[in-house]
């Protein structure tokens, strides 16, 4: 018979913690409010952390909320990847099957990786080469799928023992933490605080999340004397003797599993004979078990953090009556507790089961795990599906087995990348590294590559000098150089780039004296990546390496590869003939071996190029096709490209409005599919468009989305860039200071490219201009001219070389007297760049007449004509700020001619200039229209007398855009206009938006207000 007092060891009264209790039902109340919350519940071994997390459980179901445990799982000193999110995912479908399945629908594929009872993960038509974000949308999919869950019901999702968590889940669980924003969600993750050491891994964790404001800690202490006498009481089912109490309090120091053992060793009158060592407190309650409860707890202990009856049954080897008495035994002791959920049996407490586990001998240790592991092999049912490959593989490695380690550790590790389990895929390759010199040579001539890691060589043929395509994959062995091409790949995409760079350095020396040119270039590609990276280099060394490897060689996935990276590398930093050459050679390499990936990379990279040397037409219409094909088949790997420099490509040439359009659908779709890295670059691009047309404040929305989306660093420098920009126009020269530092810091200097680089030399010469400083705007200037504007970069050269010329333009104005030194030399410079500058696209052209006629300004030459040309240049372009400014600037000329004409064309200049800088925000043009009208005695308040026959003409509208603007004042939608004018509403559309762009406003009414005021149409009565 078990003594009635082993059956409570576990206060049935739930003692102290009150104020932690109220800090979560707090939490539970907000996020029932629709505030998502994160907390994080540390303490020290058996202080009393899941008893809390059971409390709070409790408590939220009996508010309605669903509840649901996920717990790490231990095998050895393995954590199974994704554990505790699978866990939790299944017991949510259970709860909530419906609603899981419509958050889920259409990414049940990705989101298999973490429940396979979703689906298949990987498709059935050959080998998943996982691509460059994978992992970072299978966070994303998980993300949002517990958002929509838990849009309509507070949902509690608790994640025990990070401590044991895999590398893949502690990544998980921080990008979860980093992007909740919605739903009646918290998440709830705990850890023992005396495991973390200063190696640990859960440590830089714990520092991330303590810089996230979204996330809250609560650090659970001992008990206090009065907590120890009740749970005392509560264990004993009456008062406790206070000596008894002091000295149980004494010796446990409050910790409240301590004092559950020692109350019980006190009851049974054993506590007299204890030794000091409460680790041996523990074994003792064991050794007083019967030897089969002994041997059974042994074995659980080796067996993980939970061991399956099954498979249990098959390891002990005992008779089934025997086993159930071994196991009733354990169980009345409280060393051993079904496990819920699952037919299985855990330690009641991991302290329990480490002091076992720590008892163990070194040879009965590895002797447990070959049994496992053969009894797994055996019976491959024993355990669940989803953990089969990882246990067999922990299982063969701690049972010092290398042969039957070596392919288990293998498989396991393929298991591990198709889950985008990469920081566990890397280990595993290690583990195989390890092993693999002690494996026979017998068992690694029957392994053979499962697939290849992204377009990584197919085995060479035993004869050195042996091409790919003259060996078969399925006879060839696998190779250790192959394990090293898999754990680079593993190393990059799991941020592990210092360990992933020294296995190329590894690489690339084991093949010095191979002959495998098309391998050897494929590392350097891997350490071109990874040096860009890691910001020690901008890789360009590395592939030139690479591409003097296959120079000559007949065309391979590899070869392909070298030259649309090369073609890549170059369209941002030198764009030129070359890059065109190796993106054409890539496109023809890609197509005949039938890279797909490859091809449509760098047929994106080429129409880039084809656009940016002036073939814009064929460059486009290859651009858009890629698109088309991309969302045709799906390629999630190439979809983000696609939709960013498409829009890029379409900015670059003004058509702005056409750019927003596409990138409108690129958000649509990487949010859909999980595309977070993409999807900042989407939003740094839409700012950029946005500010273009006009829409300053949709602009800075969409750049501050930028930050707050993406991962990487060069999307958070391109969103700062818009934001400085922003700031610049408006006034804020602090804010644009600010901004334009946080995007130097995002770049670095290792990595330089024009497309980086001359925007902030924009911001750093118009943050000096508008501070007066006007010898640091030369020097910001000369640095941008002796860098000089590679073919390709007139896009962002010209803003620069316009930003000098205003600057000394109205240096010149205001007569400031350090503006005359080097004046002369400085003004031939710019002259000479914007001599040489192409301009390929109608925006360009138009920037040329103006950085020419604000030359001439700064130079006293200036005319009507001159400045009238630019302004009809910019009204057919979708620019109001650039239009608003050359307004004024001929407002300006206008006045020094003199003239009544003059004096009222420039007031109407002047009053559009001012209404355009006012609705964005423009302070400094709309004070400078202010102060020009105000020296020049001028009214902007009243609409002047125009001395044209028709106002209209003073605008530059033609006489369908005059049709058209007719019915927009009488409120017509381009449906209406269309069905009158006979013409399609597209047509309508574009008339439309060159209307807004001619009057310098930003929408319909404002339109007809400008229309009523000058009296367009004064006799006619539209109905």
């Amino acid at each position: 018979m078990l003594a009635p007092v082993e059956s409570r060891s576990v206060s049935p009264v739930f003692v102290g913690r009150t104020a932690e209790l109220e800090t979560l039902n707090d939490a539970l109340a907000r996020a029932a409010a629709g505030e998502p919350q994160a907390w994080v519940l540390g303490g020290e071994a058996g202080v009393g952390k899941t008893r809390l997390v059971e409390e709070f459980a409790s408590a939220a179901a009996r508010e309605g909320a669903v509840v649901v445990l996920g717990g790490c799982v231990e095998i050895g000193a393995d954590g199974l990847p994704f554990a505790p999110f699978s866990t939790a995912l299944r017991a949510l479908r259970r709860e909530l099957p419906d609603e899981l399945a419509a958050a889920a629908a259409g990414q049940e594929e990705e989101l298999a990786r973490l429940l396979p009872e979703l689906g298949e993960s990987t498709p059935s038509g050959g080998p998943d080469r996982s691509d460059e974000e994978g992992m970072a949308r299978l966070f994303e999919l998980t993300a949002r799928l517990l958002e929509r869950v838990a849009a309509g019901r507070t949902v509690v999702v608790a994640l025990e023992d990070l401590h044991w968590a895999d590398a893949s889940t502690r990544h998980l669980l921080a990008y979860l933490f980093r992007t909740l924003r919605t739903g009646r969600l918290i998440v709830l993750a705990t850890y023992r605080s005396d495991d973390i050491h200063r190696r640990h891994p859960l440590r830089p964790l714990l520092a991330e999340l303590d810089r996230l404001r979204t996330v809250r800690r609560i650090e659970l202490g001992r008990f206090n004397r009065a907590e120890v006498g009740r749970q005392i009481a509560g264990i004993l089912a009456h008062e406790p003797d206070p000596a008894q109490v002091d000295e149980i309090f004494e010796r446990s120091d409050g910790n409240a599993f301590f004092v559950e053992e020692l109350a019980v060793a006190a009851h049974e009158g054993s506590c007299a004979g204890l030794t000091d060592s409460l680790r041996d407190l523990l074994l003792v309650r064991v050794e007083r078990l019967p030897e089969s409860a002994q041997r059974v707890a042994r074995i659980v202990a080796e067996g993980g953090s939970t061991v399956e009856y099954r498979l249990l049954a098959a390891v002990a080897q005992l008779a089934e009556d025997d086993l159930i008495e071994a196991l009733r035994a354990a169980v009345g002791a409280n060393i051993l507790i079904a496990a819920p959920g699952d037919d299985g049996y855990r330690f009641r407490h991991s302290l329990v089961r480490e002091a076992v586990g720590d008892d163990l001998l070194p040879g009965e240790r590895s002797r447990l795990n070959r049994r496992y592991a053969e009894a797994l092999e055996a019976d491959p049912t024993l355990v669940p599906a989803g953990e089969r490959v990882m246990r067999l593989a922990s299982y063969w490695y701690h049972a010092h087995d290398p042969a039957k380690a070596l392919p288990a550790v293998l498989d396991a590790s393929v298991t591990a990348r198709r889950r985008h389990a990469h920081s566990e895929q890397l280990r595993l390759l290690e583990r195989a590294m390890e092993l693999w010199d002690s494996a026979p040579e017998d068992i690694r001539a029957t392994l053979r590559p499962v697939d290849y890691t992204e377009v990584y060589p197919p085995p060479l043929s035993e004869r050195r000098g042996g091409t790919p395509s003259g060996c078969d994959p399925a006879t060839t062995p696998l190779r250790y150089l192959d394990l090293m091409a898999e754990a680079a790949v593993a190393g990059r995409r799991c941020g592990e780039r210092e360990r992933a760079l020294k296995i190329t350095k590894r690489a690339l020396h084991l093949l010095e004296d191979d002959g495998e040119p098309l391998r050897a270039a494929w590392f350097w590609v891997q350490r071109s990546r990874l040096m860009q990276a890691m910001a020690r280099g901008d890789g360009w060394k590395e592939l030139g390496t690479a591409q003097e490897l296959v120079r000559g060689l007949p065309p391979s996935e590899v070869h392909a590869e070298v030259l649309a990276t090369a073609a890549n590398w170059s369209m941002l930093r030198a764009p030129g003939p070359d890059a065109m050459s190796a993106a054409e050679r890539a496109v023809e390499y890609a197509r005949m071996v039938g890279a797909e990936d490859i091809e449509l990379n760098a047929r994106l990279t080429l129409g880039g190029l084809m656009v940016d040397a002036g073939e814009i037409d064929a460059g486009l219409a290859q651009m858009h096709e890629v698109k088309k094909e991309v969302l045709t088949r799906g390629l999630t790997a190439v979809v983000g490209r696609s939709h960013v420099n498409l829009p890029s490509a379409l900015e670059g040439i003004g058509r702005s409005q056409e750019a927003v359009g596409i990138l409108r659908e690129g958000l649509r779709l990487t949010q859909e599919w999980g595309l977070r890295d993409s999807e900042a670059w989407m939003w740094t691009n839409l700012a950029e468009s946005l500010i273009s047309l006009g829409q300053w404040d949709e602009a800075a929305e969409a750049a501050v989305n930028a930050q707050r989306t993406g991962q990487s660093a060069k999307p958070h420098g391109g969103a700062s860039n818009r934001l400085a920009q922003l700031a610049l126009a408006r006034g804020e020269i602090a804010e644009a200071a600010r901004h334009l530092a946080a995007a130097r810091a995002s770049y670095g200097t290792h990595d330089p490219m024009p497309q980086n680089n001359l925007p902030m030399s924009l911001l750093a010469l118009g943050t000096a201009a508008a501070e007066g400083r006007l010898l640091d705007a030369r020097a910001e200037a000369d640095r941008a001219l002796n860098a000089g504007f590679p073919p390709g970069t007139h896009r962002y050269a010209w803003p620069v070389l316009l930003a000098a010329a205003i600057a000394e333009s109205d240096a010149r104005a205001q007569a400031l007297p350090t503006a005359q030194e080097g004046r002369a030399a400085f003004l031939q410079r710019l002259f000479e760049a914007v001599r040489k500058l192409t301009t390929g696209a109608p925006v360009w052209l138009a920037y040329e007449k103006w950085t020419r006629a604000e030359l001439d300004r700064a130079d006293g030459r200036t005319t009507t004509d001159t400045w009238s040309d630019v302004v009809t240049a910019f009204e057919a372009l979708e620019r109001p700020y650039d239009l608003a400014q050359v307004r004024h600037r001929l407002a300006e000329c206008l006045l020094t001619v003199g003239g009544d004409d003059e004096r009222a064309r420039a007031t109407e200049l002047l009053r559009l200039t001012r209404a355009t800088a006012t609705h964005l925000g423009a302070r400094p043009l709309a004070d400078a229209a202010a102060h020009l009208a105000q020296r020049a005695r001028l009214s902007l308040t009243a609409a002047p007398h125009l001395a044209t026959a028709d106002p209209a003409d003073s605008l530059g509208l033609t006489t369908r855009e005059r049709d058209v603007l007719r019915l927009v004042s009488a409120g017509r939608t381009n449906r209406q206009i269309a069905e009158e004018l006979f013409i399609s509403p597209k047509t309508a559309s574009v008339h439309v938006s060159n209307i807004l762009g001619k009057l310098g406003v930003s929408g319909r009414g404002e339109a007809a207000a400008v229309a009523h005021r000058l009296g367009l149409f004064p006799a006619e009565t539209l109905t």
